[in-house]
């Protein structure tokens, strides 16, 4: 008789999306996948359902980090989970616009890494095309609310701008390279994106602030010799964190069933 073996599960970060996922791993909802701890820089007490340790306890008890607190946490320490063998699980993929660190996260072992796309759809279609050639068009425009998108780096004529709109305003337009850096709890989409066309470069980003704008939305529009593909998703933001999605966390636990090996699932 086989036995299935159980993937234990380290947390890092609760928040927005690690609050979601914790309680969903703590209810059993990813069968295969048991939540063993939960990394977090705040004492947590209670609140959180399983025990708080810190990381490297984290690395030594656990099959695999789910990271779920920023491209810092990526920077710092996604390079030693791996070396410990620990696999890893990244939702911030705006910090895989560093190349350099990329090219270490994925030769990096004997621990294996992998990526969550996050509040974007048809990656694994812009993936497949791109296997057929390359993409000679790639475009994103990502509109949230302006208070989501602020930050230190703006001068006070963009704040001013984006706090006194009373429509779309255009705050910032580059690549996935750039973008995600300014950005860096606001964009993983761009990096997701350019993970899919494995290009930083080939894809254009635009971003825009939207008092309006009740959902988060991000279309994508790709074009090449074999087609041409458009995408549009428009999610509610989280009540707590209005920068992130609400389905966002909902994305990481499906991957986190794929890694684990959940059956009856399209990859």
């Amino acid at each position: 008789m086989n036995t299935v073996r159980t993937t234990k599960v380290g947390l890092v970060g609760w928040g927005a999306i690690g609050r979601v996922v914790g309680g969903a791993l703590a209810e059993g909802a990813v069968p295969g996948a048991e939540l063993t701890c939960v990394v977090d820089n705040r004492p947590l007490g209670d609140a959180v359902p399983a025990p708080q340790r810190t990381f490297e306890q984290a690395v030594d008890a656990c099959d695999l980090i789910v990271e779920a607190a920023g491209q810092g946490v990526v920077r710092e320490w996604g390079e030693r989970v791996l070396a410990a063998g620990t696999d890893l699980l990244v939702a911030s993929t705006g910090a895989l616009t560093d190349e350099d660190l990329a090219k270490k996260l994925l030769a990096a072992g004997p621990g294996r890494v992998y990526f969550t796309g996050g509040a974007v759809g048809g990656l694994d279609l812009l993936q497949a095309v791109r296997a057929m050639g390359p993409l000679t068009e790639v475009r994103l425009t990502t509109t949230k609310l302006p208070a989501t998108l602020e930050q230190p780096w703006m001068d006070e004529e963009l704040l001013g701008r984006m706090r006194g709109a009373t429509g779309p305003v255009e705050v910032m337009t580059g690549t996935a390279r750039d973008v995600p850096v300014k950005f860096p709890k606001s964009t993983n989409v761009a990096a997701s994106v350019a993970l899919a066309v494995g290009d930083l470069d080939s894809v254009r980003v635009r971003v825009v602030a939207d008092p309006g704008a009740v959902h988060t939305s991000h279309v994508v529009e790709a074009a090449g010799p074999h087609g041409t593909y458009r995408f549009e998703v428009r999610h509610r933001p989280d009540p707590v964190n209005p920068a992130t999605s609400q389905v966002v966390p909902y994305a990481v636990l499906r991957s986190l069933g794929a890694v684990v090996g959940r059956t009856g699932q399209i990859l």
